[in-house]
């Protein structure tokens, strides 16, 4: 009985292994007759399913590794091949599976790439150059091609581990296996807790960009204007400016619940009213409906805020904190009765890990701007009004800090860090889930290694012995 093989077909492979053996021999007897130096051809290393792995594939990956300061002093050409091998099963899996990412959010990754990589190293010339790429449409070609293998890559991993969950009982049964010598270690941790107002506009100010809004709606609608030069002209999202507005997004995407209430009411080809959210007033364009999956452009516009306003919070926070100091208030009670923030007001001002929603915020973890915030303050210490800009396009926010509580350097404690051990037992259960997924699906898909790698220890069944 034949089995089923997924991807391109063997004879394919085949007729070009035996292409390439024709011209790498070909090449050596040209070699032997002439006193040039001998030069290898870029071979195939390997082949997963509808993927090539080229061996320069491999030497551009342990580049790029350089290239980003991680140490390769103990990287192998065999685990890199294992790696991008990986890769291509994820990504082949996803296309027939039929989990496509959209060329508009590949193009739009590399468009942020591009962006970021200019800034770096100081022009397009010098990027073209640091590349050896002769152009720019070469350099966007592979990057295209890199970034959409990537995106379907981690697209399949998602589904793999979006449904696993663990128990309490699955946590306890996983920390009670560590012996307790090998049992991890906790760095120093901090609680923080914030007290925070936002300063507001003026209803004149709010009323203005809201006009606005209408008026470059109604020129979209009723002369044809682009929407997209509109938002490049006066869109005040800095994640999107740039691409005239564009974003992709399913209902999973983080965005806030407005944006995605409004986005998913509309039809494809409609133009939103303005509506309001924590970033200020925005216009939504629908460019593209697939399925769950919108391909979208909006506007942002926010309504200015006078120094009146913000000199106002800042005074506020002053007496807030004073009358703490005095002892008329807790830190936790002045958060409940003042914080203009919904998320902590109501849990004593105190902030959460985004990575595990956890109260503790690991030392050598923390995000630089907010270990910046509090890092010279002392136990019981109530810091001097902050300004915080946000960094997504939305305005700016005034608050006071305190440590609530500082954890020295710890073995890890079941009931004291239980957070951190789910975190680590669900790891467990995902990298297991992923193991065997992997040796089902290897075993599945066409898969060829060449000879010269097939002496390699991968970690998976590449090889199919």
């Amino acid at each position: 009985m034949t089995k089923k093989i997924k991807g391109l077909s063997v004879a394919f492979f085949a007729i070009l292994g035996m292409v390439q053996a024709q011209e790498t021999d070909q090449a050596m007897r040209m070699d032997s007759t002439s006193n040039t130096k001998k030069v290898k051809l870029d071979g195939i290393a390997a082949v997963v399913g509808d993927y090539v792995i080229l061996e320069s594939d491999i030497d551009k990956t342990l580049i790029d590794l350089q290239n980003q300061g991680a140490s390769t002093e103990d990287v192998t050409r065999c685990n890199l091949l294992g790696k991008l091998m990986e890769d291509r099963l994820y990504a082949h899996q996803a296309v027939q599976d039929s989990l496509l990412v959209s060329d508009d959010m590949v193009n739009a990754q590399s468009d942020r790439q591009i962006q970021q990589l200019t800034q770096q190293i100081g022009s397009v010339e010098k990027m073209l150059s640091y590349y050896k790429k002769p152009d720019m449409e070469s350099f966007r070609e592979e990057l295209f091609e890199i970034n959409k293998l990537r995106m379907l890559s981690e697209k399949m991993q998602g589904k793999i581990v979006e449904e696993i969950q663990v128990t309490p009982e699955e946590v306890r049964q996983f920390f009670y296996k560590i012996p307790e010598e090998e049992r991890p270690v906790f760095g120093a941790e901090l609680e923080i807790a914030q007290i925070v107002k936002q300063p507001e506009a003026p209803e004149e100010e709010k009323q203005k960009v809201i006009n606005q809004l209408k008026e470059i709606r109604q020129d979209v609608l009723e002369n044809d204007a682009s929407f997209n030069v509109k938002a490049i002209l006066y869109s005040q999202d800095p994640g999107s400016k740039s691409k005239g507005g564009f974003y992709s997004m399913t209902k999973e995407t983080p965005f806030v619940k407005e944006f995605k209430d409004v986005a998913f009411s509309l039809r494809e080809g409609e133009i939103s009213q303005p509506f309001e959210t924590s970033f200020g007033y925005h216009i939504i364009y629908i460019e593209k409906v697939r399925g769950q999956e919108l391909d979208l452009r909006h506007i942002l516009m926010i309504p200015e805020i006078p120094q009146s306003a913000i000199d106002k919070a800042t005074q506020e926070l002053d007496t807030i904190r004073q009358q703490i100091l005095d002892g008329k208030y807790t830190f936790a009670e002045a958060a409940l009765n003042f914080s203009d923030e919904k998320e902590t007001k109501f849990d004593g001002g105190l902030l959460r890990n985004p990575v595990n929603f956890d109260s503790r915020f690991e030392l050598t973890k923390m995000d630089p701007t907010l270990y910046n915030q509090v890092r010279n303050l002392k136990d019981g210490e109530i810091s001097r009004p902050i300004r915080e800009d946000d960094q997504r396009g939305g305005p700016p926010k005034f608050k006071i800090m305190k440590i609530s509580n500082r954890y020295d350097e710890h073995e890890a404690d079941f009931a004291k860090d239980y957070m951190k051990i789910q975190e680590l037992a669900l790891r467990e259960k995902q990298f297991k889930a992923i193991k065997e997924w992997m040796d089902e699906h290897i075993e599945d898909t066409y898969i060829h290694v060449d000879t010269e790698s097939r002496v390699c220890d991968f970690a998976n069944n590449w090889v199919k012995e």
